[in-house]
């Protein structure tokens, strides 16, 4: 199973309450067009979770909320963490609340990537050690809410991320296309329309406004990958690797980009 089409790894916004919302900060901008400091709930939330305004955000000067995915993390947060006691109507726990929250969805982030790379027939010989490390951070979300205050989600990063790099060469050895590097690069508005990037190695790149229109992404892996504002029409991401959501709800495409099965197309696409 694709970690995109996994429940638990889904956001069920019904079933949290509003922790995105609330315990994140954010500053106004391009993406907000307000200021929100930590631990306040957005001017836009109402009294039962929900938003105000969600079917207009992007309208209102909010893109950067539609953009956001907490990898399901918020309503382990608000269903098992804390037993479905709110913020609102046990105020003591909001403080703690706030505080786990963005470490669960470090959690859930690392999940997705580890289902995603168990989900890969090329990266067989890493099965194992795939499983292990997806046993050992589910068994951390499990964890009470003092335990995961303070965890060092860093350090089991760090020791996650060699599998992920050695899935990530398993699978694009597998592309017939020369392997381009550009981990990391800046290719802010690059021109790299109809580009054969199958197999790239876009790690952590920088592609904010980058003309993709008709590339070729397949087996590229995008993790961490920036592309706000990117142009995708056209572009081929049907195999792209470590591809989340909350990527394809930056960038900007059309109904020829093809994308995973298991991604949905966001709405503003056109």
């Amino acid at each position: 199973m694709s970690s995109a089409t996994t429940p638990a790894l889904q956001a069920d916004c019904a079933n949290c309450f509003a922790l995105c919302c609330v315990a994140l900060p954010f500053a106004k901008s391009h993406d907000f067009a307000v200021n929100k400091a930590a631990g306040t709930p957005c001017k836009n939330l109402q009294q039962d979770f929900r938003c105000g305004i969600h079917t207009r955000l992007r309208d209102k000067g909010f893109p950067g909320c539609t953009v956001f995915d907490c990898f399901g993390a918020g309503q382990q947060v608000s269903q098992v963490t804390f037993g479905g006691r709110d913020w609102r109507g046990d105020p003591e726990t909001s403080r703690q609340m706030f505080e786990v929250f963005p470490v669960m969805r470090q959690l859930h982030e690392l999940l997705f990537y580890i289902t995603e790379a168990l989900a890969r027939p090329a990266a067989a010989p890493l099965h194992a050690d795939l499983r292990a490390a997806l046993a050992k951070t589910a068994e951390a979300t499990r964890a009470d809410a003092d335990t995961l205050a303070p965890f060092d989600v860093g350090a089991l990063r760090q020791e996650i991320n060699t599998l992920l790099l050695k899935t990530s060469e398993l699978v694009r050895a597998t592309s017939p296309a020369r392997k381009k590097n550009h981990r990391g690069a800046d290719l802010m508005g690059a021109r790299l329309s109809g580009a054969d990037l199958r197999g790239a190695n876009l790690r952590g790149a920088y592609l904010i406004a980058a003309d993709l229109r008709r590339a070729d992404l397949r087996t590229a892996d995008v993790i961490g990958a920036d592309l706000r504002d990117a142009n995708l029409r056209g572009a081929d991401l049907r195999d792209a690797l470590f591809l989340t959501q909350p990527q394809l709800n930056a960038a900007q495409g059309d109904p020829t980009t093809k994308i995973p099965a298991s991604l949905a197309r966001p709405a503003h696409w056109t």
